[in-house]
C-alpha cells in the first residue's frame, strides 16, 4: 500500500511469478487461462517435491514406496494431465464450433529488478530509454525492438542469473570433442552459472554488473565461443526464449513508466535453485511512484 509520500515495500517476486504465469496461460490456453495457471501452480509444487528428492539420501526402489512425498507427487502429476486434457477437449470443441482461438521470464524479471533497485544507475538510463521512445503511452512491439539499453540490461542479467544452472545432454554415439572422445550414451552435464562467472571469458570483473559489456551484441563478447548459454544452445535451443524476451521487455517498461525502486534494507541476498535460479527470500523493494 502506498503512504502518503507515494512509497510502499513490496516482496515483488510472488506478484511477478502471478505476471508471467498469467500471460503465458492466457497465450497458451485461450479462455481457460484459470486453468493453465493451476497448472503452472502445480508444476511449481512438483518442483520443490522433485528438488527436495534430489537432495536426500538415495535408497534404491524408494521411489515406488508409498511416501507422502511420492504420493503427492503422483496425485500433482494425475492433477496435471487431467486438467491439460480438458483444457485441449474444451479446445476440441471449441475449434469444431469454428471459434479461433514461462519461470524463465519470472526469474529473468525479478532478478532484473533486484539488480536495477541495486544499481540505480542504470535503472535511471532505463528509464529515460523508456521514456524517450514511449513516454506514458502503452509500448508497442515495434518500440520493444529499439531498447538497447534494456536489452544490453537483460543479457547482463542472464548472464549474472541464467534461470537454468545445468543443462544435460546425452549422447548417442561416439563424439569427438577436440581431444577428448566420448562415448555413447555419456551423460554431458554443463553449468552455465559456473561458466558465466569464469575470469578467463569473462575477464577480472565478471561477477560485476556491467551491461555494457553487451553494448555490441552477444556474438561480439563471447568471441563465437559457446560460453553464454541462458537459454541453452544448438538445436535445442529454448523455443520460448523470444516471448519471454518481448514478455519481459513489456513488463519491465510499464513498470519504469510508474515507479522508481530500491532495495529494501530487509531484502536478504539468497539464490537458490528449484529447478531454476529463484531469490530464496523473496524480493523485496521500495517502490516510488513516479
Amino acid at each position: 500500500m502506498l503512504t502518503n509520500e507515494g512509497l510502499c515495500e513490496v516482496d515483488v517476486w510472488p506478484h511477478i511469478q502471478t505476471l508471467t504465469s498469467d500471460v503465458i496461460s492466457r497465450t497458451a490456453f485461450g479462455s481457460n487461462f484459470k486453468e493453465g495457471r493451476k497448472i503452472f501452480e502445480l508444476q511449481r509444487e512438483q518442483a520443490k517435491l522433485v528438488m527436495k528428492a534430489a537432495r536426500s539420501f538415495y535408497i534404491p526402489g524408494l521411489k515406488y514406496f508409498p511416501t507422502k512425498r511420492n504420493n503427492s507427487m503422483k496425485e500433482i502429476d494425475r492433477e496435471v494431465k487431467t486438467t491439460i486434457k480438458r483444457i485441449i477437449d474444451k479446445r476440441v470443441i471449441a475449434m469444431k464450433a469454428g471459434e479461433s482461438s514461462q519461470e524463465t521470464t519470472a526469474n529473468m524479471l525479478v532478478w532484473t529488478m533486484i539488480l536495477l533497485g541495486q544499481h540505480t544507475d542504470w535503472q535511471t538510463r532505463a528509464r529515460d530509454e523508456v521514456l524517450h521512445l514511449f513516454g506514458k503511452r502503452k509500448p508497442d512491439v515495434d518500440g520493444l525492438n529499439h531498447l538497447k539499453i534494456i536489452n544490453m540490461i537483460f543479457c547482463e542479467v542472464l548472464r549474472l542469473y541464467p534461470p537454468a544452472t545445468i543443462i544435460r545432454r546425452l549422447i548417442y554415439k561416439e563424439t569427438k570433442l577436440g581431444n577428448i572422445t566420448l562415448p555413447a550414451h555419456t551423460l554431458v552435464e554443463i553449468n552455465p552459472l559456473f561458466l558465466h562467472h569464469d575470469n578467463d571469458i569473462w575477464g577480472d570483473d565478471a561477477n560485476d554488473f556491467k551491461p555494457e559489456r553487451f553494448s555490441e551484441g552477444v556474438s561480439k563478447v563471447n568471441k563465437g565461443q559457446a560460453s553464454y548459454l541462458p537459454f541453452g544452445g544448438g538445436p535445442r535451443i529454448c523455443i520460448g526464449q523470444n516471448f519471454a524476451m518481448l514478455e519481459a521487455k513489456m513488463a519491465l517498461v510499464m513498470v519504469l513508466q510508474c515507479f522508481s525502486f530500491e532495495l529494501s534494507p530487509s531484502y536478504s541476498h539468497a539464490p537458490y535453485t528449484i529447478i531454476t535460479l529463484q531469490p530464496q527470500f523473496g524480493a523485496h523493494l521500495i517502490l516510488h511512484k513516479i
